[in-house]
């Protein structure tokens, strides 16, 4: 504090206890000179204290004024000294040759001899600035702080945290790099920062080694999203993932807390973001045996690696530095889901090469070529014709691929699983992992294909059936699919004949198999038809009953009057039921009126007339409009007969008008035939 600012602080404080004292004045003269006495005892050290002897102990008329008027000359007294003493101070503030320094420390020295123990003081003591960083020297190492000397006029505390990252190697007595934060706090200590030190010459030194490419030293800290954490030269750096190592990394925390070499590969000036590698550091040691493996790669060679990654589709093989896949396929020469099946992550591995691009950036390995091909140890006494025993491997809509063995595979179309002419998918047949019998139908040795076939280990069904199923023979099937022109119906084990749709109901319009049966369910059929030579096998249900269309064309005569129920309107008619017989009739649009010019509707009960009648066709159409079609073109033909006489009655009238001058009346009798006219 300034000394002007001290003594302007002494003088408020006098002037606010006056203030106080004069505010406390009021017209009670014992709280004035109580209050009085209390001010001078407080503000004026010098006014004596009554000695309790010297006070009357007798109660005169005067002893009470008496004192107060002690008191109040006291105080009086008082505030003139304390007048004084003000103006002796605003006095030395005016003087500017006053020694402060003297003053305050009641100094017996000159001026000469102040100046030259002040020099004397200021040569033992380091000149800093705030900000700058500067060399201390531990003095002591607790459990909390470190005490540093910089040569100040104090020395500076450091929380002992700053110094994690040696906390073996920091003793008393070693030089540590330091910044001055403040001169003093609010305590007067010196406030001290070794971490801000570290990152100041950290972030030149970090430049520096970006700059020349050199290796740095750093610390692992912690792992982050997609990296890690890593302490260098006391800055935090950033370690990508993929920056780690080579080869892809599973478990980042094994690098948590190890002293690293790094190659610092990219620095943000403007965020003070800086990233370095380790991978930079391997790839630069392995990049001169790439170099010689690339010039030594041969198709055919076989090297030996480590599985790198392993994916859906193949393996990364690292051949020291080369990657090279083997795909799936290349895996194994039986069929496999996954590479993992095969192989796993670190796993020493002898592949060959199979292929490389020009620049031999791309190399193609194969692991299954390694071994002898399992067609080349097939039996030489396998033949078509022989039985064999195998697990279903693959399954697709047209077959089912057949394993005989590891490596061996033969294909059953989905034609050969059943004597069955109604082929379906071959998931309808087998699963994976079933285990079958086939007949070996075709097999190829130099093209390594075969063919297999499951219908022919059971008996043809087809051979003798022309005795078991005669013509018009009656029998009953399960509908076993359906499509729109008809129904297929498994009589036994790989015999199905096919009901049309139009064989399906003598009566019924049937738009749709479904409609009339539902697969699964038994149906009764009639042998139609029987080609053994194309296997095939037309079958009817309505044949089961007499055709009664020659019995209709006897009840459904031309211009007959029936009645029936319609059931559906439809935009070019309606279908009508005669439940009696179970036959249904068709109503076109022009004739589907009724007399009050309206549209029949759905569940109405009326008479109908046939217009037609289809023996071949099985179609009846019916007219509700004939019924009194004649009544109302007789009734049309009166009103047209009455029009024509009333329109010549007009026209003579007319004629005569313009014979003769016309009357009023006249005029008048137009007028009422004209209207006549209309309202008919």
């Amino acid at each position: 504090m300034k000394k002007n600012e001290y003594i302007f602080e002494e003088l408020g404080e006098n002037q606010d206890s006056d203030k106080e004292n004069n505010t406390d004045l009021g017209d009670n003269s014992l709280q004035e000179s109580s209050a009085i006495e209390e001010d001078v005892v407080e503000e004026n050290s010098s006014v004596e204290e009554v000695p309790v002897k010297d006070i009357p102990t007798e109660e005169s008329p005067n002893s009470e004024e008496n004192l107060v008027e002690d008191v109040v000359e006291a105080n009086s007294s008082a505030k003139e000294n304390l007048v004084s003493e003000k103006n002796i101070v605003e006095s030395i503030i005016q003087s500017e040759d006053f020694n402060w320094d003297e003053f305050e420390a009641n100094s017996s020295y000159s001026k000469e001899e102040y100046e030259k123990l002040e020099a004397l003081y200021t040569e033992t003591l380091a000149s800093v600035d705030n900000s700058s960083v500067v060399e201390g020297k531990v003095i002591k190492v607790t459990d909390k702080d470190v005490i540093i000397d910089i040569d100040a006029k104090s020395e500076g505390v450091i929380a002992s945290n700053e110094f994690r990252y040696m906390p073996d190697s920091l003793k008393e007595g070693q030089l540590v790099d330091v910044v001055i934060e403040k001169q003093e706090d609010k305590s007067g200590q010196l406030v001290l920062s070794h971490k801000k030190a570290r990152y100041l010459k950290s972030w030149d030194r970090v430049n520096e080694a970006h700059d020349k490419s050199e290796i740095v030293d750093g610390y692992v800290i912690c792992r982050t999203k997609g990296g890690m954490i890593v302490d260098v030269f006391g800055l935090e750096a950033f370690l990508p993932g993929s920056q780690i190592d080579v080869k892809p990394i599973r478990d980042y925390d094994l690098y948590v807390g190890k002293n690293m070499k790094f190659k610092v590969v990219k620095i943000n000036p403007e965020f003070r973001n800086v990233v370095v590698s380790h991978k930079a550091l391997i790839e630069a040691d392995i990049e001169e045996q790439k170099r010689e493996i690339i010039s030594k790669l041969e198709k055919g060679q076989v090297l030996e690696g480590i599985v790198k990654n392993v994916t859906s589709y193949g393996v990364f093989i690292d051949l020291g530095g080369v990657d090279g896949l083997i795909h799936i396929t290349d895996l194994s020469w039986s069929r496999i889901n996954h590479p993992n099946e095969i192989v796993e992550l670190d796993q020493k591995l002898k592949v060959v090469i199979l292929d490389f691009d020009d620049s031999k950036n791309r190399i193609q390995l194969g692991l299954k070529q390694l071994f002898k091909h399992p067609w080349d140890e097939l039996s030489e006494d396998l033949k078509e014709g022989d039985k064999i025993k195998g697990k279903v491997a693959v399954l697709a809509d047209y077959g089912a691929f057949i394993e005989i063995q590891e490596g061996v595979e033969g294909l059953v179309h989905v034609s050969e699983m059943s004597w069955s002419t109604n082929l379906r998918s071959a998931q309808d047949f087998l699963k994976i992992g079933q285990e079958v019998e086939a007949m070996i139908l075709t097999l190829d040795r130099e093209d390594r294909k075969m063919s297999l076939g499951m219908k022919q280990l059971t008996k043809n069904p087809w051979e003798g059936i022309d005795s078991k199923y005669l013509i018009e023979s009656k029998h009953t099937g399960k509908v076993t699919n359906y499509t729109n022109f008809g129904i297929f119906v498994e009589l036994e084990e790989g015999i199905d004949g096919l009901v049309h749709i139009s064989d399906l109901s003598w009566t019924k319009k049937i738009k749709h198999p479904a409609d009339f049966v539902k697969v699964g369910q038994d149906l009764e059929v009639v042998v139609l038809e029987l080609d053994i030579d194309n296997r095939r096998l037309s079958l009817g249900h309505k044949q089961l009953t007499e055709d009664p269309w020659s019995i209709y064309e006897t009840i459904f005569t031309l211009d007959s009057v029936h009645s029936g129920e319609v059931v559906e309107v439809f935009e070019k008619g309606a279908t009508v039921m005669f439940k009696e017989h179970g036959l249904e009739g068709f109503v076109p649009s022009r004739h589907a009126l009724k007399k009050d010019k309206t549209r029949i509707e759905s569940g109405e009960v009326l008479d109908f007339q046939v217009i037609e009648f289809g023996r071949d066709s099985k179609r009846i159409v019916l007219s509700h409009l004939k019924l009194f079609q004649n009544e109302i073109e007789k009734e049309r033909a009166e009103k047209n007969k009455d029009k024509v006489e009333m329109k010549k009655k007009v026209k003579k009238m007319r004629e005569n008008a313009e014979k003769s001058k016309s009357t009023l009346g006249d005029i008048d009798a137009l007028s009422d035939l004209k209207g006549k006219m209309d309202d008919e």
